[in-house]
């Protein structure tokens, strides 16, 4: 039992560093890991958290190893990486932490066309807002710095330990 949960939590810690095969018609362009592009995508849809010193990849890491957090949602992200390569490598032949701010800017605008691509914009938007307004003690929010950017004051009690 106890390899079982070792190869358990081996998958869910490694879901990030896990590779992507990015293809291009039929043929293999590149493998990447989603935690770099996330982080990356991250920066560009939200400039501010990293301004605030907001550590977005490691949220993305909390949320995709959290047990609450259907297998089907974490695929979603990890194809989302993958659509999001292929699409950059469609419009400039190269995948997306390998472009310029404008270029990887453009891509964004064009996956939001795409029903997926919005979801996906949707989702990586939606945890990075959750990391900037996250409770300190998760270690992502830390200084309380996206609060005093809002002027937020804290209700009590505040936990004591992260539930993720």
């Amino acid at each position: 039992m106890k390899n079982l949960l070792t190869r358990r939590k081996f998958l869910q810690y490694g879901f990030l560093s896990s590779t992507v095969f990015v293809m291009h018609g039929c043929s293999l362009f590149s493998i990447v890991t989603p935690s770099k592009t996330l982080a990356l995508m991250q920066e560009d849809i939200f400039p501010k958290a990293k301004e605030l010193g907001i550590n977005t990849q490691k949220y993305m890491h909390l949320i995709l190893r959290h047990t609450r957090v259907s297998k089907s949602d974490k695929e979603f992200i990890k194809n989302g990486v993958k659509w999001l390569n292929e699409e950059a490598v469609s419009l400039y032949g190269r995948i997306y932490i390998n472009l310029p701010k404008n270029e990887r800017e453009d891509v964004i605008r064009s996956i939001v066309l795409q029903s997926w691509g919005e979801s996906f914009v949707y989702d990586v938007l939606r945890y990075t807002f959750e990391a900037t307004f996250a409770d300190p003690v998760y270690g992502v929010n830390t200084n309380e710095a996206g609060w005093k950017w809002l002027s937020f004051e804290a209700g009590m009690p505040r936990p004591k330990k992260a539930y993720l």
